[in-house]
């Protein structure tokens, strides 16, 4: 079996090689641009991973692993559109460095491009493979439309935030993983075991990235610190924060929400206060920790030997820093 790290280097040499040197390159240069941006490329290395728990010839799903990873980028740069995100990966966001209809229809042609390398895996269980890509796709943008309509709302509940997380992020995550079992001959016990394995990863990944968006470097993330608060986003660490805060530090939380002014950074600060006061961190960090405990029963449970798991495991801990 193969290392999370080579396939990662096997599957980047693969992606960077296709072609998309089409005309009009004002279409295609930004999708270009996506696509060399770099990444862990964490959805296509479980899908990949997957695969290789059952069988040997991994790059006979790259294709695969393509379209879902080139998905991926699309949703990212149509969120980014939305977000008004400046930077992704350290580098400007589509929408900065060309313009914002640009981005649009880039991520439209990231779309189309999605499907044409999903359809190519030489082999049975493609319509299984292509009922999973739509029922996903579909549910990440129900998602998406819960994250635009929370950021108006001030009653949104940790019930609500938790589903809107795993339509927008977590389902992805999951049907890579599924996906993979599923070419690679899985029984339909052990495809829907790896889904739930992978819906708890994705869920305490999402919960990750959201610390990050407030106590992470900017460094390391790639993006700026904060983005999250300046945009009023109801995450878990905000909906617990005004849930544990006190009558004065919810009318300072309410203050921010307010804020439009040329100081972004105080808003920042300020609202981090808050969650340090309430110690929002901490619980975070625990909730993180039970969901990576349950993918591992969902893991433990696929009926495969030991060995043959044991490095979905580890590349799974390595992720969320977890010690196994």
């Amino acid at each position: 079996m193969k290392t999370s790290h080579q396939i990662q280097e096997s599957f980047e040499e693969y992606l960077q090689g296709l072609d998309y040197s089409h005309q009009p390159d004002n279409l295609y240069a930004p999708i270009r641009y996506v696509l060399s941006l770099g990444g862990k490329r964490i959805r296509p290395t479980f899908l990949i991973m997957a695969y290789n728990m059952y069988a040997d010839d991994t790059e006979r799903v790259f294709s695969t692993a393509a379209g879902m990873e080139i998905f991926h980028n699309f949703t990212l740069l149509h969120d980014d559109l939305m977000d008004r995100a400046d930077m992704r990966r350290g580098k400007p966001t589509v929408h900065k460095k060309w313009n914002e209809n640009t981005a649009i229809l880039s991520g439209d042609g990231m779309l189309v491009l999605a499907y044409r390398y999903l359809v190519q895996f030489p082999g049975r269980d493609l319509q299984k493979v292509f009922h999973l890509a739509n029922k996903t796709f579909t549910e990440i943008m129900e998602g998406q439309q819960y994250d635009m309509e929370f950021e108006t709302r001030d009653d949104v509940t940790e019930e609500e935030y938790i589903e809107m997380i795993r339509l927008k992020t977590s389902v992805l995550l999951a049907a890579c993983v599924q996906m993979g079992a599923i070419l690679g001959g899985a029984s339909e016990s052990d495809s829907k075991l790896l889904y739930e394995f992978g819906e708890k990863i994705g869920l305490a990944f999402q919960l990750q990235d959201d610390l990050l968006d407030v106590y992470g470097d900017p460094a390391v993330f790639g993006k700026k610190i904060g983005g999250d608060i300046l945009c009023n986003k109801k995450t878990y660490l905000y909906i617990n924060t005004y849930r544990l805060a006190d009558q004065s530090q919810r009318a300072e939380l309410d203050r921010w929400a307010e804020y439009h002014g040329d100081n972004p950074d105080s808003k920042i600060a300020g609202v981090r206060a808050i969650y340090d006061a309430v110690g929002v961190k901490a619980l975070s960090e625990k909730l993180i920790g039970s969901l990576f405990d349950e993918a591992m029963v969902k893991l433990d449970s696929v009926n495969l030997p030991a060995d043959r798991k044991s490095l979905l495991r580890e590349y799974a801990g390595s992720l969320l820093n977890r010690v196994l």
